[in-house]
C-alpha cells in the first residue's frame, strides 16, 4: 500500500497538488437551521432538524454524528442543498459570511454518496480519469489530467490497484476501503472546495474505516479542503481522527465544537466519559431514545442536554458571520463541450460493454440461443400450404421473443443510470448527453445481435431465399431490438427498481404480443384495442414487415389434389400466391417505407419520453 503524503507538505509547491488547493472559501457556517416535513400518520408539520448551527474551516473534518433518524443525514443534505421540495427549511447557510448562488455553490462542492456508485468493469485509475474528463477545464492538456489523476491516486494510496478492476459480480475486484477511497479520489478530482461524504465508512470494518478517514484527513489538510462527513458509530480510532464533532439527537444539537473539548464540555454538565470507553459508542448509547431501557430518564437527560448545548459558551459553535467576504467569487470553469462529453461517455460506456459480460455477453448468448433453437425446431420447413403456418408462427415467435428478451438490458441499465445520477447531481453532465451516449453505444451491439440471430435462423428456417430478402429481415430485426431497448430504458427511466421495471417491461411485452396482429388478426381486433394500442404498437410493425417480406413474391404449391387452403390467381396452377396469406391478415405490400417511418417515430417517442423521465425526475 502506498504511504500518505505528509499534512505538512506545502500544496503551494507540489504542482499539481496547487491545481487542487483551495483558497477560495475559507469556512461554511450555519445557524438557527430547521428543517421541517409533514407527518404521514397526523399530517401536522413535524422538524427533523431544530435550531441547528456549526461551522467548519478550510483544511478540517467534520463528523455529524447521532442514531439512526436523528438528523445527521438531512443537515448534510440540507448543507449540500439536496433536499427535497417536500422539506421546508428554514436559517442561514453561508459561505465565507454570504449565499452562494446555486451554480456558484454547485461548482464549489461535490458529494460522495454512502453507495458506491462505481461502474465495476471499470479500473481505478480509469474511474478517476473519466471524471476528470467529464468535468475539467478544456484548456487542461492530456498530460496535466493524467498529472492530477496520478497524484490523487498517490494521495489515497491507490497506485498499486491504479489497473485493478472496480469488480463485478462475475469478476472480483478491489476492497470495500479501497472502493471508498476511490470513490472519494473520483470526486476530488473535479476540484471542489466543499466535500461532503454520506457514511463512507457504511459496510467497513473498523481497520478499513480507520484507512478511509485517515486519507480523508490527510487530503483535506493537504490540499485546504472543507469536508463535512456523516457517519454512525465509528471507532475509537477512527473518532479521533475528525478536527469537530456535531452531535444530533431526535434532530436536535447535543453538541458543537473540537474533538480534545468534547469530554471536558460533558464533565462540565455533570457527564463524564469513561476513560477507557470509545466516546462516540458511549454518548451514542447515551441519546438514543429507541433503545433505552428506561424512555422517561432519557429523555429528561437529552432535555437537560438541549439546553446546555443552546447556552454553550464554545465561540466555534456559532455561525460566525464577520468573516463576510463579498468579493467572494468561485470562478466557473470551462465545462467540456457537449459533443466532448458525449464522446467520452460513448468510450466509457464501451470499455464496461465489452469488459461486462452482463452488460451485451449475456444477451448474446440468449439471442444466439433462441436462433438454434428456433432453426432446429422449424428446420428447413418446405415450401408447401402445410408450411404456411408454421411460417407465420416462426415469423411471430422471432420478432416477439427477440423483443421480450430486451428485458435482459434492465440491470445494466439501472447500473448506467445510478452512475448517471450521481454524476447529475455533482455538476458532470446533464439527461441529453446521458441519453445520446446511451442510444449510439447499443446500436453496433444490436446490429451484431441481429445479424447472428438472422444468419442462423433465417437459412435455417428456409425463408424466402433471396439476399435482398434477408436483409431486410435483418433490418426488421433491428428495429424490433432498438425498439424493445428503447422501451426499457423508458420504464427504468420512469422506475429505476430491479423487480418493478422488470415486471413492467415483462407486461408491457405481453400486451405488445397480444395486440401485434398475430394472436388476434387486425381485421378481428375489437375497435378499443385497435385504435388504442395496436397502432403504437411496434411489435405489430415488425410483423406486418417480416411477413410481407416473407409472402409478397412467393408461392406455395398446394400438395396432393390441389386441395389450396387459401384463395389465389395461381390456383389453377396449384399454387398459392403468398398474398393471398397477407389478404387474411389485412396486409398489403408496398408499405415498407410507412412502417419503418412509423417504428422510428415510435423510437423516437420512447427515447424523448425517457430522456423527460430523467431530466424531470431528480
Amino acid at each position: 500500500m502506498s504511504e500518505p503524503p505528509s499534512p505538512g507538505e506545502d500544496p503551494e509547491k507540489g504542482g499539481i497538488a496547487e491545481q487542487l488547493h483551495n483558497s477560495t472559501i475559507k469556512k461554511l457556517t450555519w445557524d438557527n437551521v430547521t428543517v421541517t416535513v409533514k407527518d404521514r400518520k397526523t399530517g401536522d408539520p413535524k422538524n427533523l432538524l431544530e435550531n441547528v448551527g456549526g461551522n467548519v474551516s478550510a483544511g478540517e473534518v467534520l463528523a455529524l454524528m447521532g442514531p439512526s433518524g436523528s438528523g445527521k443525514t438531512t443537515l448534510l443534505n440540507l448543507l449540500a442543498r439536496r433536499t427535497p421540495k417536500t422539506m421546508r427549511h428554514t436559517g442561514n447557510v453561508l459561505t465565507d459570511g454570504i449565499s452562494l448562488s446555486q451554480t456558484g455553490f454547485q461548482e464549489a462542492n461535490s458529494f460522495v454518496e454512502q453507495g458506491d456508485a462505481l461502474i465495476g468493469s471499470l479500473t481505478v485509475r480509469e474511474t478517476v480519469d473519466f471524471s476528470a474528463r467529464l468535468s475539467m477545464d478544456r484548456s487542461v492538456q492530456y498530460r496535466q489530467r493524467l498529472s492530477r489523476v496520478d497524484e490523487l491516486l498517490r494521495s489515497f494510496g491507490l497506485t498499486e490497484q491504479a489497473h485493478a478492476l472496480i469488480g463485478t459480480p462475475l469478476r472480483s475486484g478491489i476492497s470495500g476501503g479501497q472502493k471508498r477511497r476511490t470513490s472519494v479520489a473520483a470526486q476530488l478530482v473535479t476540484d471542489p472546495k466543499i466535500l461532503f461524504l454520506d457514511e463512507p465508512t457504511s459496510g467497513l470494518d473498523s481497520a478499513a474505516s480507520f484507512e478511509v478517514i485517515s486519507y480523508l484527513k490527510d487530503t483535506a489538510r493537504r490540499y485546504n479542503l472543507l469536508v463535512i462527513v456523516s457517519i454512525h458509530q465509528p471507532s475509537s480510532s477512527t473518532f479521533q481522527l475528525f478536527d469537530k464533532l456535531l452531535l444530533l439527537s431526535q434532530g436536535k444539537m447535543c453538541y458543537f465544537g473540537s474533538i480534545p473539548e468534547l469530554a471536558p464540555y460533558f464533565a462540565s454538565i455533570g457527564i463524564s466519559i469513561p476513560s477507557n470507553t470509545n466516546p462516540a459508542e458511549y454518548l451514542l448509547e447515551l441519546i438514543n431514545l429507541d433503545f433505552s431501557r428506561d424512555p422517561a430518564a432519557t429523555e429528561k437527560l437529552l432535555e437537560n442536554i438541549y439546553a446546555a448545548c443552546k447556552t454553550q459558551k464554545n465561540p466555534e459553535s456559532i455561525a460566525d458571520p464577520s468573516s463576510n467576504t463579498s468579493s467572494l467569487s468561485v470562478a466557473s470553469s470551462a465545462k467540456p463541450s457537449t459533443l466532448s462529453t458525449v464522446l467520452t461517455l460513448l468510450h466509457r460506456l464501451y470499455i464496461k460493454s465489452y469488459r461486462d459480460v452482463i452488460a451485451y455477453g449475456v444477451r448474446l448468448a440468449m439471442y444466439t440461443g433462441l436462433a438454434i433453437m428456433m432453426g432446429t425446431v422449424w428446420l428447413r420447413l418446405p415450401a408447401t400450404q402445410s408450411s404456411i403456418q408454421p411460417f407465420t408462427n416462426a415469423i411471430f415467435f422471432g420478432s416477439a421473443f427477440m423483443s421480450f428478451m430486451a428485458v435482459a438490458y434492465v440491470p445494466a441499465f439501472l447500473e448506467d443510470r445510478a452512475t448517471f445520477a450521481k454524476d447529475r447531481a455533482n455538476g458532470l453532465y446533464g439527461a441529453f448527453s446521458f441519453n445520446v451516449a446511451n442510444f449510439l453505444i447499443g446500436l453496433p451491439y444490436l446490429f451484431i445481435f441481429s445479424i447472428v440471430f438472422s444468419v442462423i435462423v433465417y437459412w435455417l428456417v428456409n425463408l424466402k431465399p433471396e439476399g435482398g430478402a434477408f436483409m431486410r429481415w435483418v433490418m426488421w430485426v433491428f428495429l424490433d431490438l432498438v425498439a424493445a431497448e428503447s422501451l426499457v430504458v423508458l420504464v427504468s427511466s420512469l422506475f429505476p427498481i430491479f423487480v418493478v421495471a422488470l415486471a413492467i417491461v415483462a407486461f408491457a411485452n405481453g400486451l405488445w404480443m397480444s395486440v401485434g396482429g398475430f394472436l388476434v388478426s387486425p381485421t378481428v381486433l375489437n375497435v378499443f384495442w385497435r385504435y388504442v394500442f395496436h397502432y403504437i404498437d411496434y411489435q405489430a410493425y415488425v410483423f406486418q414487415g417480416m411477413m410481407v417480406n416473407e409472402f409478397a413474391g412467393r408461392s406455395y404449391t398446394c400438395g396432393d389434389g390441389c386441395r389450396c387452403m387459401y384463395d389465389s390467381p395461381l390456383k389453377d396452377q396449384c399454387k398459392i400466391d403468398g398474398k393471398a396469406v397477407l389478404k387474411v391478415y389485412g396486409y398489403r405490400d408496398g408499405r415498407t417505407g410507412k412502417w419503418v417511418g412509423i417504428l422510428v417515430g415510435i423510437i423516437a417517442v420512447y427515447r424523448l419520453l425517457g430522456f423527460l423521465a430523467l431530466h424531470f425526475r431528480k
